[in-house]
């Protein structure tokens, strides 16, 4: 068998497949959907926090940024992330403070960032800003010091960070934390904190291969009192949005069923062509539109799930040498691993270039997205067991100090 990378959608059974494709939704799905993140996710006052269901991740995470910052305001962001998250940050006005991780967890080190207080120039208070050159690109932007007003929490591929050391980092310097859980719902922090019940805002993505995978479809818990009103998506999803969510499954059935004979990458890739599948980077932001209600229906029952089992899907990922060896050697055994997420610290490449990421200060971003390999969440250990062999080979042993040895 074929081993493709397709979300979820690549361990459905026959009979999952069917029961995804014809689901039922209805209104009271969406309301069940906001009831259960309200009283999972809420604040204090659960009366007080409002749950806003999307049409995407990057959707649920520009209202977020929206709800907490003011247009101009700088927020802290992982240096190896996906282009989404930096859409989201300039759709809501704002600017991203590039932050280098560990190789470790692929979180950010915030022992890399120098936050100063400084006035405006207008004779206001203090406020944290950023002058260094260090954090913008090589060059210091023009006009008044940016003020940095938060940060953003990613948990990268279900690794939670450190979120003591983020919670004081946050107080020292007046910072919102935003909870970015596309990767880690259902992660529980090394306190014993579920991720999602820290910050202001928790925000999911239900995209293909995120933690909670009902193909699309998004939402956003504002924990904490808005500093600016935002206005929930009121329209219906788009027809042709709503149709590629429902027969994704099945479009990864036939396409598996066709690998043995080498028609199944061929077909996947025109049926990409032709706008029959969109590749989740694709997935357009969109404060306008919804969650279509039958993928409410399906995120609602992967939460439960979580909830009973007490575990939450970690995509893994090894270092390696020689990446596009290793995955020629892995597509020969039939894994297809290539072309996920990692083909630059803002991820995918097509998108690359609009970014304009400060490569020379965070030299471990760039050196994970040269070696990264990230595995699927939804295959078995025995599905995954040939591939692990093949990379066991090539593993990095030691990459500390910023240098391959």
């Amino acid at each position: 068998m074929k081993r493709y990378f397709l979300g979820m959608a690549a361990g459905y059974s026959t009979g999952e497949v069917w029961r995804h494709t014809f689901a039922m939704g209805r209104k009271s799905d969406c309301r069940a959907l906001k009831k259960y993140l309200r009283g999972r996710y809420g604040g204090e006052s659960t009366e007080d926090t409002r749950v806003v269901l999307c049409k995407n991740g990057r959707s649920a995470l520009c209202l977020a940024l929206m709800a907490y910052f003011e247009p101009g305001d700088a927020v802290i962001v992982n240096g190896f992330t996906c282009y989404a998250v930096y859409e989201a940050v300039k759709s809501a006005g704002l600017t991203p403070i590039w932050t280098d991780v560990s190789r470790e967890d692929l979180n950010f080190d915030l022992s890399l960032l120098q936050v100063t207080r400084a006035g405006d120039g207008s004779g206001g208070n203090p406020k944290n800003v950023l002058r260094s050159k260090n954090f913008w690109g090589g060059k210091e932007p023009a006009g008044p010091a940016r003020k940095i007003a938060g940060i953003i929490i990613q948990n990268s591929l279900g690794n939670p960070v450190d979120v003591k050391q983020v919670e004081a980092f946050a107080r020292k310097h007046e910072l919102t934390i935003i909870e970015d859980l596309a990767h880690s719902a259902g992660v529980k922090y090394a306190d014993g904190r579920e991720a999602g019940t820290v910050g202001a805002a928790a925000v999911f993505s239900f995209g293909k291969d995120k933690a909670i995978d009902t193909v699309s479809g998004g939402a956003v818990v504002l924990r904490h009192p808005c500093k600016r009103e935002i206005k929930a998506p009121s329209k219906l999803p788009k027809l042709s949005d709503h149709l590629r969510a429902r027969f994704y499954p099945f479009f990864g059935t036939v396409c598996r069923g066709l690998a043995s004979v080498h028609l199944g990458g061929a077909l996947m890739r025109g049926l990409v062509k032709i706008h029959w599948v969109e590749k989740s980077a694709d997935n357009r932001l969109d404060l306008e539109r919804k969650i279509s209600k039958f993928e409410a229906r399906l995120a609602l029952k992967q939460f439960k799930k979580f909830k009973k089992s007490g575990e939450a899907p970690l995509r893994k990922f090894c270092l390696v040498q020689n990446r596009g060896e290793v995955l020629r050697e892995l597509q020969k055994a039939g894994y297809y691993f290539g072309g996920f997420w990692y083909e630059r610290p803002v991820s995918p490449e097509r998108y690359y270039k609009k970014v304009h990421f400060p490569e020379e200060n965070c030299p471990n971003s760039v050196f994970v997205a040269k070696h990264i390999i990230n595995l699927p969440t939804y295959y078995s250990k025995a599905d995954l067991a040939p591939a692990l062999k093949i990379i066991e080979k090539y593993l990095l042993r030691d990459t500390r100090g910023g240098r391959e040895k």
